[in-house]
């Protein structure tokens, strides 16, 4: 069986996913928005911002929404295989938790 693409998700498109989570946005919008959950810790650039988006458009995890002719930006919504997307990418960091703890990587002389 071919590995997908977007496995594990990487970073920048977990978070435009989850930006997306909160309603349609352009890209400008996505990457405040990136900023803001990540409280400054990922800022994304023009570049990984778009290659991310264009991986994303071609797995169907998001669609561009149609443009009205005096707009133009690209806007941008999240698919239902998104949230499936979404959801594998939180169960599989969940379970590198679950590892984490099980090695007491977790507790208090390590963080």
């Amino acid at each position: 069986m071919p590995k997908k693409i977007l496995d594990p998700l990487p970073a920048a498109a977990f978070q435009i996913l989850l930006a997306l989570a909160d309603g349609d946005s352009h890209g400008y919008g996505i990457m405040r928005r990136v900023t803001e959950q990540t409280s400054g810790r990922m800022r994304l650039g023009p570049g990984t911002l778009y290659s991310s988006i264009q991986s994303l458009l071609e797995a169907g995890c998001i669609e561009e929404l149609d443009r009205e002719s005096s707009d133009r930006r690209r806007s941008y919504r999240l698919t239902s295989a998104g949230r499936r997307c979404v959801r594998e990418e939180i169960d599989r960091l969940e379970e590198l938790v679950r590892v984490a703890r099980s090695k007491k990587l977790l507790e208090d002389e390590y963080v």
